[in-house]
Formats: structure tokens, sequence, C-alpha cells
């Protein structure tokens, strides 16, 4: 083989393996589309541990008013209905 023919040899194949890694970077299933949707991937899984995690709670809390637990009708009453016992006083505190 002669030189010339040798640094095309060498240069078509440094051209083939650039053009492939760009590739493989760049396309639309490359890396870099990978590596989105993969840290998209991540925050959709702690959103959804989150949700389950409220699912339970209000479940517990519906399972415990279903059985009309005496002090959970109250908190839910105190709560969100601003109720009160006979003789207590309502003391409201604002949030700044």
């Amino acid at each position: 083989m002669s030189k010339n023919k040798k640094k095309f040899v060498l240069y078509a194949f440094i051209a083939i393996i650039v053009l492939g890694l760009l590739y493989i970077i760049f396309n639309e299933r490359g890396l870099i589309k990978y590596s989105g949707l993969k840290s998209q991937v991540d925050s959709m899984q702690v959103e959804l541990d989150k949700i389950k995690l409220e699912n339970e709670q209000l479940k517990n809390e519906i399972d415990s008013l279903q059985k009309k637990i005496p002090a959970k009708m109250e908190q839910i009453a105190r709560e969100k209905y601003n109720m009160k016992r006979e003789g207590e006083t309502l003391i409201e505190v604002e949030k700044k």
C-alpha cells in the first residue's frame, strides 16, 4: 500500500468513527434524548410516590370517618369547618 492510500484509509476510518459517534449522540433515540427522558421519568416517579402517599393518607382518613371514630370526626369538624364545643372560644391566628 502506498503512503497516500494508507492516509486515506486512516482518515476514512476516523471520519466513520466520528460520524458514528455523532449519530449515537444526536439521533432521535440518542444519548441526549435518553438523558432528558430519564430525568423526566425520575421527576415523575418522585411525583407518583408523593401522590401514592397522599392517597394512602386519604384512604386512612376515609376509613376512620366511615368507622365513625369520634376523635377523627371532631378533628375534621374543628379543622375544616371551624366548629367548636359549647363554652369554647375560637381563636384564629393569621399567617403572615
